[in-house]
């Protein structure tokens, strides 16, 4: 009788916390559709939408473990459910978005050139592989009377002269590294691409324009070593995440007779005007706070700083190719920023496609082969091939 009654009580222990358990991944689904309130929620938002199927699996576990006992009820059973079923969205609408996605970029860049073969937008069996890492070597690329500025270098594997990518980091452009995401750069290197990323002199001590003019020296290192470094010159494309979306949109429109074929701008501040008037959830961001840091005043101080380091003033009948890619949900910079980079960028007659990735927040592409992550490499890598020779 005593061995029963401490097994019922073991039982009816695990159902309660099995019950709290439920109602914890239940919230936390709701992160696959509503933006974070607070910056760690955030944090939390982008695991929660790039491995949702690992959500899903534990959810079930739980689940049916609270159905096996018995001892469950209606309302506990639903909070299980209707999870589950918001874990599964950012797959299923991943596989929608796949299915239209190569048409649309082929509108956007062109058919498909030559024989090349790219991977399917999307696939199930990749969300829970891991994406291996190739080697790189640093280099020094500029000295300052303060700094020196380094940069990773990943070699194409495959040889000859080729197209090179510099990536810039993110971090409101007071803190980040090169080391920043680097699944995104050993890909691009074992399919054919030469792969840069920079560090560069961070705010509060240097503030905009340090950044591009970092940028500018890069491009002159890696076009003087291009031979030994095996970069086609004539071929480089501007990729950045967040604040290095700004930079590298900046650069890219602004820099010329320099072989900027192209830029990919994953969920960057474009206007800094529009961004400055609409400022973010300061729970998540003070977005003020941090265009002030970075350059030097507010707008009504420095209006001109504003404009000049706004990417979206800077378009003309000239400007490359520009990928934008981004989230609905992003609370830390507004997806209307790359909304009215496109459309400027339409009126203009200058080939863009913008990503929409309805579920995905800033950082939507930490897991490669997550749903937003199949989703925007895809995308970059077709528009690589589009637009380098």
């Amino acid at each position: 009788m005593f061995c029963r009654i401490i097994f019922y009580l073991i039982v009816f222990v695990f159902f309660r916390i099995s019950c709290a358990i439920l109602l914890v991944l239940f919230l936390l689904s709701l992160l696959t559709v509503f933006a974070a309130p607070t910056s760690k929620l955030w944090l939390v938002q982008v695991v929660v939408g790039e491995y949702s199927i690992v959500f899903i699996g534990v959810t079930l576990i739980v689940l049916l473990f609270d159905i096996a006992t018995g001892l469950n009820s209606f309302i506990e059973i639903l909070f299980g459910i209707y999870a589950i079923v918001l874990y599964l969205s950012p797959i299923v609408r991943a596989y929608f978005i796949a299915q239209k996605l190569p048409n649309d970029l082929e509108k956007a860049f062109g058919k498909i050139r030559g024989e090349n073969k790219l991977s399917v937008p999307f696939c199930f069996s990749k969300l829970l592989k891991s994406v291996p890492k190739v080697p790189f070597k640093t280099l020094t690329y500029v000295t300052y009377d303060e700094i020196t500025l380094k940069l990773d270098y990943y070699n194409s594997t495959i040889g000859g002269k080729r197209p090179c990518v510099i990536v810039i980091h993110g971090g409101s452009w007071i803190s980040g590294d090169s080391r920043q995401l680097p699944e995104l750069n050993s890909y691009l290197s074992t399919n054919g691409y030469n792969v840069a990323a920079i560090n560069y002199r961070l705010a509060p001590k240097w503030k905009y324009p340090s950044p591009n003019e970092d940028t500018k020296a890069a491009l002159k290192y890696l076009r003087e070593h291009g031979d030994e470094l095996n970069i086609d010159i004539e071929n480089f494309v501007l990729l950045g995440r967040s604040a290095g979306g700004q930079i590298s949109a900046l650069a890219g429109y602004t820099l010329s007779d320099m072989g900027i074929k192209g830029v990919v701008d994953l969920y960057g501040p474009v206007d800094m005007i529009w961004g400055y008037m609409t400022p973010t959830n300061p729970f998540v961001l003070n977005s003020n706070k941090t265009l002030v840091t970075y350059l030097g005043g507010d707008y009504d101080e420095m209006p001109e700083r504003y404009v000049s380091s706004s990417p979206i003033e800077h378009i003309n009948e000239k400007t490359v190719p520009t990928l934008m890619i981004h989230g609905h949900t992003d609370a830390l910079v507004f997806d209307e920023h790359a909304r009215r980079l496109a459309n400027k960028l339409t009126q203009s007659r200058i080939p863009n496609y913008f990503l929409e990735i309805p579920w995905g927040t800033h950082g939507l592409d930490y897991n490669l082969n997550g749903p937003g992550g199949q989703l925007s490499t895809y995308s970059i890598h077709f528009f690589l091939n589009q637009i380098t020779n």
